[in-house]
Order: structure tokens, then C-alpha cells, then sequence
């Protein structure tokens, strides 16, 4: 919990504790205390201990228990029958929880007339001839995907990242088709899962994963493959239902989920649950009984803070930057191991494999929160039914990787019209994402980012003008138009 406020308003959150401490004793001194008999010159240890203690074990009825993730809706979800989740949720609780965390119907980003920003964005999506050159050798291969946590592309090599890090990614990515200008839509692990598996832009002041009423609007791309034949799945060594992931990852149809929760109490090492090695483990040998074809999803966890990761450092130093690279060095260590064991199996010939990062990362450099340096994220092809290699230098996001996963298999991917395909060599280059109430907007030409309360530009490099400005604020206005829709 402590590593985890470090960006959070605590001068707010201090001031807001200090207001609702006075309303409250105001409260009890007007409407409590005149009715019960009070004895201060009788002060009393014990009790002062006992009250004390009562308060701090309140706590544990507020968050739900004792468990490291909060209550929240996911809790209860346990059926792809959503009627079912619906009725396991508890009345109070969800009406409670609606009411508080309801988000305004008014779009907060109206910076143009709709119909102004709807053509602003649709030049962005060309509807004419694709270009694109097909890369796998088998039509119907196994998918995997591996969304690594944390993994800012300043920490891989062959991005230009500090060497020595991330040998293996490397490796694969010389093995493989590396893509150089790939951005994260947000700054945390459940925006980037809907936005690759839902190919959906993330909101600059919520997420709708926060709804589960809304995701459950939301196209997957495990959906349009299990249609076609494929068995899905989902691996995680933490809590599922961490930021409510697991009813997004329910509405979004897979078949199998796996948590902490499917790990011994001898395993679960790791302040998050389950160290990556013995995650990726069991997930190789999973897959080696998996009914073929399937769409697999692994999301990491070990390189998360604390950093507490099970390997001698490969850095020496106690400060965070260093302890983020030690983390990230031990996962990469682990994704290596995997792929070696996988090219060793029949299953590689037949396997399509995508890294990506959730999100990117602060460290190393302390960029400050808009930075596209901190967006900026390794995304990576591979596997045996991988036939092209090479680097693709075109710019795009992670809401693009559905969009040109599907177009692979001869899939229609109409129904993600945030995406583009990013093999397309006709398609427009750009990457957009959110921050907390802004915006970046990145292409070939330069990068420019922008503050939505004042209204103002924060960073801007290259040749970016006005145009490319006001296609972002409408990019911002009808993604978030679409949430309140859905």
C-alpha cells in the first residue's frame, strides 16, 4: 500500500480527512454528546486502547477483509451467465457503490460540434484498399498473449533501452517482428488489458472497467475467436479481482481463469501472489494439453513494486530504480526459459506469440506523468508460425493489436473501430492516449501533449501543428462519448 500512494494527491486526501474529522466531531458534539453522561476527569487507559483498536478493526468491514485487494463488484462474478453475476451482487452494496462512483452523463471534453469531431477522427481510419502483407504460415494458429507488466520500452534493449536488461526479449524480438513506436492508451495494468484484448481507448478521468455494466458492451477479441473454434484462457499469478478484472474478463467470454488462488499457499511468495516463473510454468504445461486451437493470455506480475523478486540482483543498489531493473531482469529471465522449453515442443511450429507491456513506467528518469517516453512500450511478434521478420517503425497503441492480430487470421475486425492494423502500410500513423484528465497524441512527425482543465499544451517536440492538436481533442471528446454510451 505505501508503494502504491506514491502518486497519489496526499495534500488533497490529508485536507478531505481533516474536513470529514471536524463535520463528524461537530456531529457527536452537538447531537451525541449531550446525551451521555461524561466523567473527564476520570481518564481511562484501557478504554482509550480498546476505542482505539475498534477503529483500526473497522477497517477490515470496510475494505471487505483482510485480503489485499478491496471489495468490488468482481468478487461475486463467477458465471459467463451475467443475469447470474447480476443477482450475486448485494443489493446495498451495489446501489451504494453506483451512487458514489456514477459518472457524470456530460461529456467534460466538448471541444468541437459532434459532427466536426466525428470527421476529425474518421480521417484518421482510411475505408479504402488495405495493404498488408500476410506474416503467418499457418491459417489457424494457437495465440498467445503475453502482457508483461511494467515493461517501459527504456528498459529494453533493442528499443534503444539501457542494455543488459532484457537479453531475451531481445533475442526474441531479433527472432521475431519487432515494433519500435508502440504507445500504451493509459498509465495502469487494467487499461492496458482492455485496450489489447478490447482493442477500446482508455478515459482520462475513469476507467470502464470500473462498470461492469458497460464492459459487458464491450467487443473482445476472445469472443470472435471462440466463434471461430478457439479455447480461451487467462492466467495471472495475483487477484483476479484486483480494479474489477475479473468481470471484465468474464463479459468478455474466456473460458478458463487463473489466479493466486489456483497456486498452492507454498507458492504465492510474492506480496502480489505467485512469482512468474512458477506461473509461467504452469502455463506451459498447460498449453501442452490445451485443446488446439487457443487464444491463451498470460499477464505478469513479478516486476510490479515491490520488486521483491526471487533472483540474486543482477544491479548493484537499494533505490528504486535500480530494484525496478533487477525485477524487470528477473521476468525477462523467465519469459526466456518459456520460450526456450516452447521451441523444444510440437506446440511451436503452430503457435503465434504477441508481447506487450500493460503500461509503460515512470523509471528509470522520473518522466513526468505526460510524457510519450513513459507510453512508450515493447510490442513483439513471434512463435513458429511467425514466417516474417523484421522491424516495423510505424507508429500506433495497444487498442491496434486486435485489429491487426484478426486481420491475420481473416477475421473481420470491424467491430473495433478503434484500431488499425498496424502492417498496413496505407493506414495513418498516429498513438493516442490518456492521462489523468489529458491527453497525448503522437505520429511520425512529433509528439504533443495537453492538460484538459486548463486547456493548455504541456509538451510538444517535433513538426506537430494545430491539426494534429485539434484531432486529438476530438479523439479525446468521441472516445469518451462512447463510454457514456455503452
Amino acid at each position: 500500500m505505501g508503494t502504491s500512494i506514491s502518486s497519489s494527491p496526499l495534500l488533497l486526501l490529508i485536507v478531505i480527512f481533516i474536513i470529514l474529522s471536524a463535520f463528524f466531531i461537530w456531529i457527536y458534539k452537538k447531537y451525541v454528546e449531550t446525551y451521555i453522561y461524561l466523567r473527564p476527569d476520570k481518564f481511562s487507559t484501557p478504554n482509550l486502547i480498546i476505542s482505539i483498536l475498534l477503529v483500526i478493526f473497522l477497517f477490515i468491514p470496510i475494505r471487505g477483509g483482510i485480503q489485499k485487494i478491496p471489495i468490488n463488484q468482481s468478487d461475486v462474478y463467477f458465471s459467463e451467465k451475467l443475469f447470474a453475476d447480476h443477482a450475486a451482487l448485494n443489493l446495498p452494496w451495489n446501489l451504494m457503490s453506483s451512487a458514489i462512483n456514477k459518472n457524470s452523463e456530460k461529456n467534460p471534453f466538448n471541444y468541437f460540434s459532434k459532427d466536426k469531431a466525428s470527421q476529425l477522427v474518421s480521417n484518421l481510419y482510411h475505408t479504402g484498399p488495405l495493404k498488408i502483407p500476410s506474416i503467418l504460415s499457418v491459417k489457424k494458429p494457437n495465440i498467445i498473449f503475453i502482457i508483461i507488466e511494467s515493461f517501459t520500452a527504456k528498459l529494453v534493449g533493442c528499443l534503444g533501452g539501457e542494455p543488459g536488461i532484457t537479453p531475451n526479449l531481445d533475442k526474441i524480438a531479433a527472432e521475431g517482428l519487432l515494433f519500435t513506436n508502440i504507445y500504451a492508451a493509459g498509465d495502469r495494468s487494467e487499461k492496458g488489458l482492455v485496450s489489447v484484448l478490447s482493442g477500446y481507448p482508455n478515459q482520462a478521468i475513469t476507467s470502464i472497467i470500473k462498470t461492469p455494466t458497460k464492459t459487458e458492451n464491450l467487443p473482445a477479441i476472445t469472443r470472435l475467436l471462440e466463434s471461430s473454434g478457439y479455447h480461451t484462457s487467462y492466467t495471472y499469478g495475483g487477484e483476479l479481482e484486483f480494479a474489477n478484472i475479473k468481470s471484465y474478463l468474464l463479459n468478455a467470454g474466456f473460458d478458463n481463469l487463473v489466479s493466486k488462488y489456483s497456486f498452492g499457499p507454498s507458492e504465492r511468495t510474492t506480496s502480489w501472489g505467485v512469482h512468474d516463473h512458477i506461473v509461467l510454468n504452469r502455463f506451459f504445461k498447460t498449453l501442452q494439453k490445451e485443446q488446439q486451437p487457443f487464444f491463451a493470455t498470460l499477464f505478469t506480475l513479478s516486476s510490479h513494486e515491490p520488486y521483491d523478486v526471487p533472483m540474486v540482483p543482477r544491479f548493484k543498489g537499494s533505490d528504486e530504480t535500480t530494484q525496478f531493473k533487477n525485477s524487470a531482469a528477473y521476468t525477462d529471465s523467465t519469459i526466456g526459459v518459456f520460450i526456450n522449453r516452447l521451441k523444444k515442443d510440437p506446440l511451436w511450429q503452430n503457435t503465434f506469440i504477441v508481447f506487450v507491456a500493460d503500461h509503460g513506467h515512470p523509471l528509470p528518469g522520473h518522466d513526468p506523468n505526460d510524457r510519450p517516453l513513459k507510453f512508450h512500450i515493447p510490442l513483439i511478434f513471434t512463435g513458429g508460425a511467425l514466417k516474417v521478420h523484421g522491424v516495423v517503425s510505424n507508429v500506433g497503441s495497444q487498442t491496434d493489436i486486435v485489429t491487426t492480430v484478426l486481420d491475420q487470421l481473416g477475421i473481420q475486425p470491424g467491430i473495433f473501430k478503434w484500431g488499425k492494423d498496424l502492417l498496413d502500410s496505407s493506414a495513418r500513423q498516429f498513438a493516442f492516449y490518456n492521462f489523468n484528465n489529458g491527453f497525448g497524441f503522437v505520429t511520425p512527425s512529433g509528439a504533443v501533449t495537453m492538460d484538459n482543465i486548463s486547456k493548455k499544451i504541456i509538451y510538444q517536440t517535433g513538426s506537430i501543428d494545430s491539426g494534429a492538436v485539434n484531432t486529438g481533442k476530438a479523439y479525446m471528446q468521441l472516445s469518451y462519448e462512447d463510454f457514456l454510451n455503452r
